[in-house]
């Protein structure tokens, strides 16, 4: 009998174990950090083959959350003692939470033979981001990198801000020397190193906030990428400490398919235009300069710009690209300039074409094709030219060569060339003598002063030598550079834009004054400073060398950057020449 009742429980026990449907949700802990990644385990458990899965696993809404990660694995096998059937699927999914705090996790649906599913919704606990944790080097700045949008396509430029904390106001001052992250996988564009307001209050604690430094950020790879840390350092007259900011992770994602073929690089908004930036007439075997012009907005610094296609009709030379772009609200906007020198290789009509350029834009999410862009030419022989032009035009071409090679430093004569017109001007053709002829007065006049300038050097008598600190005076004033002519000029290649010749005068100007005070490096002068104008004075000078630094290599120079650099730059050189 007791072996009946054993066998009946066991019987009754096969038929409640079998056929059964189970899911739940694990997370990986229960609290965490604003740095942390939330992994979620969701597991679907069916025990018999009669149970079908109708729908997917829905998810709960997880607008809370940036997932950066996600992935799935079934396993089907037969429990031997029921000899009954289990499908498992398990979901993992990776998620970055967008705020602190406590966060509520929904339910997971599913349906399995007509019957709905679900888990019990759940909180978890994210904490701020202890940001002492990302000093390196000082217990008394810290720094932290604070990115919006994570959620981005890729080439597509996201924002981020450098903040830097600390209870002492004047410890602000001090962080200095700050460096960009660098990384093979994302390409960074400063937008302002200027400082902002301090902010006696902020979300951490007691500490006031500074903006150190706002930058653009364009991941060039899909998935996963983590922004590096940025450095800078604190210096104080005892020391010199360096500290690091976080790492903000990015889920990046991939660009939708479907992308034309002559599809490359470029992410925003963008046109595409060519024209001839030559005047003369085309003539074959002369090169011309064909510039083709991309605007607009995105990655325009780090795209492929479309090029000029190959043709049997031309021979084409590798371009020099100039740009004048500035940061945009979605990246980097303005104009690039390729200028190609192009030679034409036959007479008649040319047709000169880009490659086809397509790119992609974030805000409609859909890929644009611009095609080929086309400029028509009209090559003439050198003979079809010389014949079209009349006698006027061709001893005005004589005078504006003649003009252009007899060049002297007392009139810039290629500024009198005269332009192609359709009919004569007198006026012109008696100019151009009148030039001609008050340049050989002019180099008869410069002879003859140069004589007399020799016979009173010869009559002057020989002074005494003097005393040494006389002498080392009349070094010092025959060495002294008038500043005020570097100053014209460096005003004029700022607003030329001119910045590689800029920085170079800057240089060349420093090296000038330091030779003044006989100083042959610039940390001599900083200590010669310190002795004989201040510290106040030394330190200004160290401060505006780093800043000189830091716009030379910048990637992008902002008009009002560079003014306020040549202002500091006056401000300092003409205290220091007095």
């Amino acid at each position: 009998m007791q072996q009946k009742i054993i066998y009946i429980l066991f019987i009754l026990s096969s038929v409640i174990s079998y056929g059964q449907v189970s899911i739940n949700v694990n997370p990986d802990k229960n609290d965490y950090t604003g740095k942390d990644v939330v992994n979620l385990t969701i597991v679907l458990e069916m025990n018999g083959s009669e149970y079908n899965q109708q729908t997917p696993i829905r998810l709960p809404d997880l607008s809370k959350f940036n997932i950066i990660g996600s992935g799935s694995v079934n396993n089907t096998y037969v429990d031997p003692a029921t000899n009954t059937v289990i499908t498992q699927r398990v979901s993992q999914l990776a998620l970055e939470p967008k705020q602190k705090g406590k966060i509520k996790i929904g339910s997971v649906l599913v349906t399995v033979n007509n019957k709905i599913y679900k888990t019990e919704p759940f909180d978890i606990l994210v904490k701020e981001v202890d940001k002492r944790s990302a000093s390196s080097a000082s217990n008394e700045v810290y720094l932290n990198m604070e990115i919006d949008d994570k959620d981005i396509y890729q080439d597509q430029p996201t924002v981020a801000v450098l903040k830097a904390y600390s209870k002492n106001m004047d410890n602000f001052r001090k962080v200095k020397n700050i460096h960009l992250p660098q990384q093979d996988n994302i390409n960074v564009h400063p937008i302002s190193f200027v400082k902002s307001e301090i902010d006696p209050s902020s979300s951490y604690g007691n500490m006031a906030s500074q903006v150190l430094a706002v930058f653009m950020v364009f991941p060039n790879a899909a998935g996963y990428v983590e922004v590096p840390a940025v450095s800078a350092s604190v210096s104080s007259y005892s020391n010199k400490n360096k500290i690091i900011s976080n790492r903000v992770k990015l889920n990046v994602r991939k660009l939708p398919e479907g992308s034309p073929e002559c599809f490359k690089n470029a992410v925003g908004n963008f046109n595409v235009s060519i024209y001839n930036a030559s005047k003369e007439k085309v003539e074959i075997k002369k090169p011309i300069n064909v510039v083709v012009k991309v605007t607009g907005e995105g990655n325009l610094s780090d795209m492929e710009l479309p090029k000029i296609a190959e043709s049997p009709d031309y021979e084409i030379f590798t371009p020099k690209i100039t740009s004048a772009v500035a940061p945009g609200t979605t990246g980097i906007k303005g104009e690039i300039l390729a200028s190609y020198i192009l030679i034409p290789k036959k007479a008649g009509d040319i047709n000169v074409k880009t490659e086809q350029f397509a790119f992609f834009n974030p805000a409609n999410k859909e890929y644009v094709d611009l095609g080929q862009e086309t400029l028509a030419l009209n090559a003439f022989s050198h003979d079809q030219i010389m014949d079209s032009k009349t006698t006027v035009e061709k001893v005005n071409e004589y005078t504006n060569n003649f003009l252009e090679t007899v060049n002297t430093p007392v009139l810039k004569t290629t500024s009198f060339k005269v332009k192609e017109k359709g009919k004569f001007h007198w006026n012109i053709l008696l100019t151009n003598m009148a030039i001609l002829l008050a340049l050989f007065v002019a180099y008869l006049l410069f002879k003859t002063w140069q004589k007399k300038r020799t016979l009173v050097k010869e009559s002057v008598p020989s002074k005494s030598l003097g005393s040494v600190a006389e002498t080392e005076n009349e070094i010092r004033q025959s060495l002294k550079t008038d500043i005020n002519d570097y100053f014209s000029y460096l005003e004029n290649l700022k607003d030329n834009e001119d910045y590689h010749k800029f920085f170079q005068t800057i240089d060349e100007m420093d090296t000038e004054v330091r030779k003044e005070y006989f100083q042959s490096s610039t940390e001599d002068f900083r200590r010669f400073l310190e002795s004989y104008k201040g510290s106040a004075m030394a330190e200004e000078y160290r401060n505006l060398s780093q800043k000189i630094q830091m716009e030379k290599y910048a990637p992008v120079k902002s008009p009002e950057g560079m003014d306020q650099l040549l202002k500091a730059i006056v401000n300092l050189y003409s205290q220091i020449s007095k």
